[in-house]
């Protein structure tokens, strides 16, 4: 009991020596460039410049930051610490699946992990801690103690969190290349055989987000909800994706959905879809019917040129073994 109680004080310091945490003010410059140049424990937050709309979180582990998208428009940007050699934090697309704000580790001693949002049951979240300017935790997301704060109170159960692991920040995201070739071959799977449980997905009280992945890679979409896969089907994307895509559903009424394509930029907000934009994507009929009636605002497609198989924790894209872990 000596041992646990000392543990919990030494973390209790450690983290706050982590509390020093710096609030960065733009002073009228790009929200991307100041994100590029933060230091250990630093972070910006201006929400104004996004008051409303759906909200992404995407962290890399490469620059070993963490931007946050609403309405397509980046409005908040930290320094975190992931998970050190041996102990890699999983890339991949995540949905948060339980918030604690005053949450304590049951593996490693009791240890403090304020304003805890969830990734996966194995272990990995966001959190408050220590930020040394480099991987130091044992999985899961280091974020400064204001900074998580602030992002605890943005985000919901259910919400997508995309972890990756590029070299570079996100960058202009080009429109999908509607005018393909018509000469090219398309493969006829409108009826193709799919997976569709929708039943082993959790209900989080009606409040579960609904995550679709396309892999060009693979030719194949997996759909989450909660954590959870309850489907797959073979999906052909048509046109040049050079990097990651994401669509993130804004509202829908009697004219149909409205999706915010993602736009990685210091300008503006997200990019409207356009009205055949999902000619883009070849897939069975009637898995874009089930799609739909689980859809919900804040829902996100992330299309990918990557494959869905693993290629190894902190190395790849491990996107349903990271979702299902």
């Amino acid at each position: 009991m000596e041992l646990k109680t000392f543990a919990a004080a030494a973390a209790v310091m450690l983290l706050s020596g982590s509390a020093l945490a710096e609030q960065v003010k733009l002073n009228g410059r790009p929200l991307l460039s100041v994100a590029r140049r933060l230091k250990p424990g630093q972070f910006v937050w201006a929400p104004e410049k996004a008051p409303a709309g759906p909200v992404l979180v995407v962290v890399n582990l490469q620059t070993q930051k963490l931007l946050l998208f609403r309405d397509g428009v980046p409005i908040a940007a930290s320094t975190i610490s992931s998970g050190k050699t041996g102990h890699e934090t999983p890339t991949g697309v995540f949905t948060i699946l339980q918030k604690n704000e005053k949450h304590f580790s049951k593996t490693y001693n009791n240890a403090p992990m304020p304003n805890m949002q969830r990734l996966t049951w194995q272990g990995v979240a966001l959190h408050a801690g220590n930020l040394p300017g480099y991987p130091a935790s044992h999985g899961c997301v280091r974020l400064p103690l204001q900074f998580s704060k602030l992002l605890f109170g943005e985000t919901n159960l259910g919400m997508t969190v995309v972890i990756t692991h590029h070299p570079d920040f996100p960058h202009d995201a080009a429109e999908p290349d509607l005018a393909e070739n018509n000469n090219r071959p398309r493969p006829s799977i409108a009826n193709a055989p799919y997976e569709w449980h929708p039943e082993r997905g959790p209900n989080m009280n009606g409040d579960a987000i609904v995550s679709v992945v396309v892999s060009k890679a693979d030719h194949r979409a997996i759909v989450m909800k909660g954590g959870v896969q309850i489907g797959s089907a073979p999906v052909y994307v048509h046109g040049n994706v050079a990097g990651a895509e994401a669509y993130v559903l804004e509202s829908w009424d009697k004219h149909g959905l409205h999706w915010i394509k993602v736009h990685f930029s210091e300008a503006g907000r997200g990019m409207t879809t356009q009205a055949h934009e999902s000619e883009h994507f070849d897939a069975p009929v009637a898995f874009r019917q089930a799609l739909h009636t689980v859809l919900k605002p804040g829902s996100v497609v992330l299309v990918t040129p990557s494959t869905l198989r693993s290629g190894g924790p902190g190395t790849g894209e491990t996107v349903i073994e990271a979702m299902n872990g």
